[in-house]
């Protein structure tokens, strides 16, 4: 239902409960003739256009764009205007109907009361109105910022997956006048890898055991270019399998301490990766790499370290907001660590 259909829908029904209303209760006090139904009804039809009519002017002249102060006053004044055009409708339809009491209906009092009453109407139907648009302007702005924060992210994903390809690429280079055999298996290594990663292209999340297996194709493949210079070290706690993370995520952290530590290292080094569940449901990611960790200016860190850093930062504010974190520091003088809290199960996106 659109929101046209809708409007009108609310205009009908509830200006028809209103002439409804009170043709109910005055056939209950002192009975009511077939014409004064009418008249009810012809007051429900006036409130319906006159309702109408001030909303085509709000409309036209988008008084939402006002000031808070201002648009109180022109409402206040509005309503007033319109609750006398209702007294003076309300004349006129009784006279046409035949059910003008002159003597009763044009007395002060009578006359006071129905601009009260008519004051209260229009001003319910006017607080209903804005508070239905603010509302409606507030959920719109919502779903249009997540389609934004959607459309980012996927634009994030779409960079780690080149990212990735590349260095896996690197590594089978390496290998292909060495050692065939071993570069055949590379390559069946990265195949598998890369029909993982375009399985998740419309996934937000995955399971952390998918994700370690990701993990540790790669080191595999790694671990055939640097032989002995590489050691890898798991220590994944039962608990944190219930968890999903992003998916490539600690993929793309175990790449940048690959290709900024343990490849800058003539020795070689280790990568230890270690996850746990906390104490209020949380999944904690510490990657801990051997090298130093230099932060570089803004104007050289995208070519120097590519995406993988800031799009990891970027990808959890969008998804979990300030519910997750990420640091990297350096841990004495031979180790860096990287961290990420994420949190089960509380996504901004759906």
């Amino acid at each position: 239902m659109n929101r046209s259909t809708l409007y009108w829908l609310l205009q009908v029904l509830g200006w028809g409960s209103f002439a409804f209303v009170n043709v109910f209760f005055a056939s209950l006090s002192e009975g009511i003739s077939p014409l004064q139904t009418w008249a009810f009804v012809a007051l429900a039809a006036f409130y319906l256009l006159s309702t109408h009519a001030f909303r085509l002017l709000i409309k036209s002249y988008d008084w939402f764009r006002l000031g808070i102060f201002r648009l109180i006053a022109q409402v206040l004044v509005a309503v007033g205007l319109l609750a006398v055009s209702n007294v003076l409708a309300q004349v006129l339809i009784n006279l046409a109907f035949g059910t003008l009491n002159p003597g009763f209906d044009f007395r002060a009092l009578v006359i006071s009361v129905n601009l009260f009453v008519s004051f209260l109407y229009y001003g319910f139907w006017v607080l209903l109105y804005f508070v239905f648009h603010f509302l409606d302007n507030y959920n719109t702005t919502l779903r249009y910022e997540a389609k934004i924060n959607e459309i980012r992210l996927n634009h994030l994903k779409s960079q780690l997956n080149p990212h990735f390809i590349f260095n896996a690429l690197n590594s089978v280079r390496a290998l292909v006048d060495e050692d065939p055999v071993k570069a055949k298996s590379a390559i069946t290594r990265i195949s598998n890898m890369l029909r993982f990663s375009l399985m998740l292209d419309k996934k937000q999340v995955i399971d952390l055991a998918d994700e370690l297996a990701t993990v540790k194709d790669y080191l595999a493949l790694e671990s055939i270019r640097f032989e002995e210079r590489l050691q890898v070290d798991y220590q994944i706690e039962e608990g944190a399998y219930s968890y999903k993370i992003p998916p490539m995520m600690l993929q793309t952290i175990v790449e940048n301490a690959i290709k900024h530590g343990i490849s800058n290292l003539v020795k070689g080094g280790l990568i230890e990766i270690k996850c746990k569940e906390g104490l209020q449901d949380e999944l904690y990611i510490q990657v801990k790499n051997s090298g130093q960790y230099a932060p570089l200016p803004a104007s050289k860190r995208r070519e120097e370290e590519g995406h993988g850093i800031e799009n990891t930062q970027q990808r959890l504010a969008l998804l979990y907001g300030n519910q997750a974190s990420f640091r990297i520091f350096n841990a004495g003088d031979q180790f860096v660590i990287t961290e990420i809290k994420i949190p089960k199960q509380r996504l901004t996106l759906d």
